[in-house]
């Protein structure tokens, strides 16, 4: 029985590899929304906008990884969600300002 519960502990994926897996996940579909944002020539205020109602799917799985890691870290629940927050919108602003710095350039990223 020990055997079986230890087998199980190690098969499941650790709270890092799940941040991990899931911020690539959210940074690839920003990559993608920005790509297109810029191919049709949105403005940077539409831009703005559309970036905070894109990639939900993404963007909550890689928030709950981050909320799950630094509760199996003793975090408090608001810590962890605040922390988890502060990482979203950190993504949301990097690529405003690359939207931004693309838009400017009229210039696209490579893939």
């Amino acid at each position: 029985m020990l055997i079986t519960t230890l087998l199980l502990a190690a098969m499941a994926p650790s709270p890092t590899a799940a941040v991990d897996t899931t911020r690539a996940a959210f940074a690839k579909c920003l990559r993608v929304h920005m790509k297109t944002s810029l191919e049709a020539k949105m403005e940077t205020a539409e831009y703005e906008m559309a970036l905070k109602a894109t990639c939900e799917t993404e963007r909550d799985a890689f928030r709950k990884a981050v909320i799950a890691l630094d509760r199996s870290a003793g975090e408090s629940e608001a810590n962890a969600t605040e922390s988890a927050d502060m990482q979203v919108d950190d993504y949301h602003a990097n690529f405003t300002d690359k939207f931004k710095d693309y838009k400017d350039t009229n210039s696209l990223p490579g893939d």
